[in-house]
């Protein structure tokens, strides 16, 4: 008999969902991480993640969101802690934008209230931002912010209330098959499992050969800027969290001071690396890099960069995100919900790797995540 119905291997936004939503429905789970999370080393860092419903990547990705929102209320309500804020948010981009044409295409599909504005009514309604006369921008009024911290801290106390075992500061060197049980390997002893989940971020590649899709790991660098004393336009309730395209920039985002600053990086675009040797010193060129995009986007915030932080994206080629079965194992499940754009959907990722782990009847369709998409002809 195995010591443990699921094992899980990485603790971030989607191992702790997981590890939560087995432990509340009673199963023999274990989770282990190489850190103590939440930590710094990963992808689920950074005071503040946007979660918004008129999801521009994709419609196959609102109906797990829209779960995830509910998610994040029932998490908050179980743990007497506030995850999230709701501040609204724009997508914004020039003409021929895919990135605004992708948002209104899951408001269409899913009849999600959005209102659309041309750049200077955009200016006009958010003082904080300056839009150029020709872009178009679209506004949901449910978007908002999430706390990463807070919610894997969140969702890990409440797998341990409910009976999960979770293991810190362990490294998994390899798993195994061993007759009916799945043996997974540490530095100190083996744990056996029926069930296994890979979700290690960015040393998901390691321990999941031969896997046929090349993930990749990219630095991304967060800013936050502190507004200059006497202007009120950056507060959640004056300044949306936002998403803007340009051909010259590639994408942008940002979100209101809640404490920590203005926080504005750029979406994709670092530098490739991997999980062990990631630089993690910001060079002065990246600093004045996005020091002159704030002014562009944001000039009346002025205020020097308070604080800056390394995440990492573990990255599929489509850039959507892999949920599927280990062709070595069945019993072995990998998940890489990110991208670059995972956290949000955490608490309903986990549910879904729950129903999937369990056999049980699953509530979003999981196959646009999986790695058959990824075949050669």
């Amino acid at each position: 008999m195995a010591d443990f119905d699921v094992a899980i291997v990485g603790l971030g936004a989607a191992g702790s969902a997981t590890a939560w939503q087995l432990a509340r429905r009673g199963a023999r789970v274990v989770g282990l991480d190489r850190f103590t999370p939440p930590h710094a080393f990963g992808s689920s860092h950074g005071y503040g993640r946007i979660i918004r419903e008129a999801y521009a990547e994709g419609p196959a990705y609102v109906p797990l969101v829209q779960r995830a929102f509910t998610l994040w209320d029932e998490l908050e309500a179980e743990s007497g802690t506030s995850l999230r804020i709701v501040t609204g948010g724009l997508t914004i981009g020039g003409p021929g934008s895919a990135l605004v044409a992708g948002a209104r295409e899951s408001a269409r599909r899913y009849r999600i209230p959005i209102s659309e504005f041309d750049g200077r009514e955009t200016t006009r309604r958010f003082p904080g931002l300056s839009v150029p006369a020709g872009f178009e921008a679209v506004w949901e009024p449910r978007a908002g912010v999430v706390f990463p911290e807070r919610g894997v801290q969140a969702m890990l106390s409440q797998a341990t209330r409910h009976g999960a075992e979770l293991l810190y500061d362990t490294q998994v060197t390899g798993w195994r098959r061993d007759g009916a049980v799945i043996k997974v390997a540490t530095a100190s002893r083996d744990i056996s499992a029926d069930r296994v989940l890979l979700s290690a971020g960015a040393w998901t590649s390691e321990l999941a050969p031969p896997l046929d899709v090349p993930l990749t790991v990219e630095r991304a660098v967060q800013f936050w800027f502190t507004p200059l004393a006497g202007t009120v336009a950056f507060g959640p309730d004056r300044l949306p969290v936002f998403v803007i395209e340009t051909e010259s920039e590639g994408v942008l985002y940002g979100l209101p001071d809640h404490g920590h600053g203005v926080k504005v990086a750029h979406h994709h675009g670092g530098e490739v690396t991997s999980a062990d040797s990631v630089r993690r010193t910001i060079a002065d060129g990246e600093r004045q890099a996005i020091r002159d995009v704030a002014r562009r986007w944001l000039p009346a915030l002025g205020g020097e960069i308070a604080e800056a932080t390394v995440c990492l994206y573990t990255n599929t080629p489509d850039q959507h995100f892999l949920i599927d079965r280990h062709p070595a194992d069945e019993a072995v499940l990998v998940a890489s919900p990110c991208s670059g754009h995972g956290f949000k959907f955490a608490p309903a990722t986990g549910e879904l790797l729950a129903d999937l782990l369990l056999d049980q009847p699953i509530r979003v369709d999981a196959a646009p995540f999986r790695a058959a998409r990824f075949a050669k002809p």
